[in-house]
């Protein structure tokens, strides 16, 4: 417009838009994510092609579905895909070789080797027959491949892999360890070193190499488990799961087995919570130590038959299951009362504790006190037992085991200390916790001590034979006012002479320790109202032991009376 001075007033120029970002291709989405290893997203993306018909870019559709769909951890769908370009005319024969793949992580080991021998002769299926040699326990067929294998990278990785799943950890630490010394780019052998060594139990060691590879991938999440797992071996459950927080707060990653590896190993860092939801549907395939965990659950929870069923058809391989199968086998041969159970029981222990890898371990250690306590051998479980007591200051089984182990050779001073030490409810109700800590009591001078928990306790079977074991070891020890109280009580609920008997010798023992200053006088005025009961007890039918009693009584009164002694 024109203002009063006649010059033109320019309007103020708007900066100009920048131009929007051009959206990335079809082709590069798809290359993006397979760089990423975003397989969830490459899946979706060739589901939607494939569906459409369309074709993104040159890639072929199925091939890259497939392949897509088996680093997801989805061996289904990726079997349905090699299946379906298997049936093509003019398919590629490896195909065969990557059906066999699938079906291998799939667990379906049989399908796997008939597929791979219709692939072509190469170094895939060399190595593909190893490792199902490994899982038919076929030495003859291992031993073949092995020799077939190249001094190849691929073909190295799998050897140590072999090493690995036969528990020779040191020689898959030295493949990985000069392929590494090689080619020092290939960071995710760290994380397989670092495996050996929290199975070989060097968890700070195992943590250190690990850390080389987080440094650079931080969000790695097999790696980040690994860690929860040293760090649950070091501290605790609670410690292990701060860790796998980590992991579940990035949710970065779609891999179904890494999903059921982080719900599988929640379970065992919360103490088998939710052990029954989680970790049926992983058995064997998915996570091998499922099984393992599910057994430990039910032991936990007194389900012996669940966790017999679970173990009763497995070959044990591993010290681990070798050790569950001993453990399985002990438990069901007490509950059934069966010598065949106890004998396979001992013979896992003993072939754990005794074998070169385990014997100075404290696993083997304590396999072999195990064996020895079937065998009722205490003064040999007490030598491994203390080999390692250090490491179990408050773990309350080996506690109870290592007081039972101790009164049975005599040693009632250890066995009271490591009974009363004992905190967990469960156990300190066991009958034979009670027995054992009753007796050691006794043995040690603290007969009052074990009348106490008697008076605790309900009437019940238990009861009553608690009740038999204070008045017999307190009439061993001369503990007789104890003893008189414990008869008392037994004359009381059976009518036996037999008590009558003991009750008798006790009464007249504490007489003795009152004459002798031993005992305080309230003690004799207690057992003579004992022999009064007694005596009316039996009066009518057993005249004989009514008359026992009264003569006794008699002598008492007349001590007392001599003695000037009165009840207070």
């Amino acid at each position: 417009m024109i203002n009063a001075g006649g010059r033109v007033k320019q309007r103020q120029s708007k900066p100009l838009p920048k131009p929007a970002p051009q959206k990335h291709s079809v082709m590069e989405q798809f290359e993006e994510a397979l760089q990423s290893r975003d397989f969830s997203k490459a899946v979706a993306m060739l589901e939607f092609f494939k569906g459409s018909g369309q074709m993104i870019g040159e890639v072929q559709v199925n091939p890259w579905l497939g392949y897509s769909a088996f680093h997801m951890g989805d061996f289904s769908k990726a079997i349905e895909v090699y299946k379906e370009m298997l049936a093509l005319d003019d398919t590629d024969p490896a195909h065969h070789l990557h059906l066999a793949c699938c079906y291998f992580f799939n667990g379906m080991y049989k399908e796997a080797e008939e597929s791979a021998h219709r692939g072509p002769a190469s170094s895939l299926q060399t190595r593909l027959l190893f490792h199902l040699a490994h899982k038919f326990n076929d030495e003859a067929k291992l031993m073949m491949y092995h020799q077939k294998l190249q001094d190849t990278i691929e073909d190295q990785l799998s050897l140590a892999a072999i090493h690995y799943f036969r528990n020779h950890y040191q020689e898959a630490t030295d493949v990985y360890k000069r392929i590494l010394l090689q080619t020092r780019e290939f960071l995710a052998l760290n994380v397989y070193v670092a495996l050996c060594y929290y199975k070989l139990d060097f968890y700070d060691v195992s943590l250190e190499v690990l850390n080389v590879y987080l440094q650079a991938h931080h969000d790695s999440a097999i790696a980040i488990n690994l860690k929860a797992c040293n760090h649950y071996r070091l501290y605790n459950g609670k410690a292990a799961e701060t860790e796998l927080k980590v992991l579940i707060d990035l949710q970065s990653t779609a891999y179904n087995v890494e999903n059921d590896i982080v719900k599988h190993n929640l379970v065992v860092f919360r103490n088998g919570e939710d052990a029954l939801q989680v970790l049926p549907p992983l058995l064997d395939v998915v996570v091998p130590e499922a099984r393992l965990n599910l057994v430990i659950f039910h032991l936990r929870h007194d389900q012996t038959s669940e966790a017999y069923e679970l173990m009763k058809d497995l070959e044990p391989v591993t010290p681990q299951e070798y050790i569950l199968k001993a453990v399985v086998n002990s438990c069901i041969g007490q509950q059934l009362d069966s010598r065949d159970h106890i004998k396979i029981a001992r013979e896992y222990f003993q072939l754990v504790g005794a074998s070169q890898s385990e014997c100075d371990t404290i696993p083997g250690r304590q396999c072999m006190a195990s064996c020895f306590f079937l065998l009722k051998q205490f003064d040999d479980v007490l030598v491994y037992l203390k080999s390692i007591k250090p490491y179990f200051q408050n773990d309350d089984t080996f506690l109870y085991l290592h007081g039972i182990a101790s009164a049975a050779v005599g040693h009632y001073g250890e066995a009271e200390e490591s009974f009363t030490s004992v905190k967990s409810d469960k156990i300190k109700s066991e009958y034979s916790f009670l027995s054992w800590l009753v007796r050691s009591h006794i043995m040690n001078k603290h007969a009052k001590r074990a009348w106490d928990m008697y008076l605790k306790m309900d009437t019940s079977a238990e009861s009553f034979s608690i009740l038999q074991v204070i008045a017999n070891d307190c009439y061993k020890v001369g503990a007789f006012y104890y003893a008189a109280k414990a008869f008392d009580v037994l004359e009381r609920l059976d009518n036996s002479t037999e008590y009558w008997e003991g009750k008798k010798g006790a009464c007249v023992g504490v007489f003795q320790q009152v004459f002798a200053n031993q005992e305080p006088a309230e003690a004799l005025f207690d057992v003579m109202k004992m022999l009064e009961s007694s005596g009316q007890m039996h009066a009518v039918e057993r005249q004989n032991v009514s008359s026992q009693a009264e003569n006794i009584l008699r002598v008492m009164k007349n001590w007392t009376k001599d003695s000037n002694l009165k009840r207070k």
